[in-house]
């Protein structure tokens, strides 16, 4: 029998890492690593909806990854633009609300175009709420929240608390991140919503992400169950 998961998250964000390496392990491009990638993202999308968790991040590119050789940001950026437009009717048949946060300026207009018809399809959606990070990093999002929150509110009106500072982030009105999973064994956060994770619990998997599966999230699943969050407190004030 199959033990029930006592304690799920509301919130699981993944840094999805490994396509390059398992493609290479395997005598490949790099970039077919990365269309490999699109099946793992499916699985833990479908797994995630099953089990009834309300928000699932993942973060697809970051901004550091324009460092790379640009056949491979091209690849990167062709599959995620093909994946958008395959995977929004199966987002549609599932009840799934997607949300693409980043940022857009260095996107090109085809990208774009998918994104906005992806969430403005998505939009009435009540399931799951997927949200994929393109073209973003932690320390862009806190520099843009800043920016909108001094051009809308003028510093000697302004009460600013963490609260208010949260609802100009990209993910304003999302619960913080329960828990982080991140595959390929790299132990580092590598730039993903800093502020928001302020107190997420970290798992660390070596499973390079195109082999990760229902297996390996309910892992983490269970591990995190399994730990005891005090934000800070003693375990007898929570």
């Amino acid at each position: 029998m199959v033990k029930q998961i006592e304690k799920l998250p509301d919130h699981v964000c993944i840094i999805m890492d490994g396509n390059g390496r398992w493609a290479l392990s395997r005598g490949l491009e790099r970039n077919v690593g990365h269309r490999q990638g699109v099946e793992a993202v499916r699985a833990a999308t479908e797994y995630a909806a099953e089990k009834g968790i309300p928000y699932l991040s993942l973060f697809a590119f970051s901004e550091e990854n324009w460092g790379r050789p640009k056949s491979e940001t091209d690849a990167i950026m062709s599959v995620i633009v093909n994946a958008i437009h395959n995977e929004t009717p199966k987002m549609m048949k599932n009840n799934i609300r997607c949300v693409f946060i980043g940022d857009r300026e260095q996107l090109d207009n085809k990208a774009l175009k998918r994104m906005d018809d992806c969430m403005r399809q998505t939009a009435g959606n009540t399931g799951m709420t997927l949200i994929v990070a393109v073209n973003y990093s932690g320390k862009w999002d806190i520099l843009q929240a800043v920016k909108r929150l001094l051009e809308e509110n003028p510093p000697a009106e302004q009460l600013l608390s963490p609260e208010v500072f949260s609802s100009y982030l990209s993910t304003a009105g999302v619960p913080e991140p329960d828990l982080m999973i991140r595959t390929s064994g790299e132990m580092r956060i590598s730039n993903f919503m800093l502020w928001q994770m302020a107190y997420t619990e970290l798992y660390f998997t070596p499973v390079l992400w195109p082999d990760f599966r229902k297996p390996d999230f309910e892992a983490a699943l269970n591990a995190y169950s399994n730990r005891k969050r005090r934000f800070g407190k003693i375990e007898e004030s929570i």
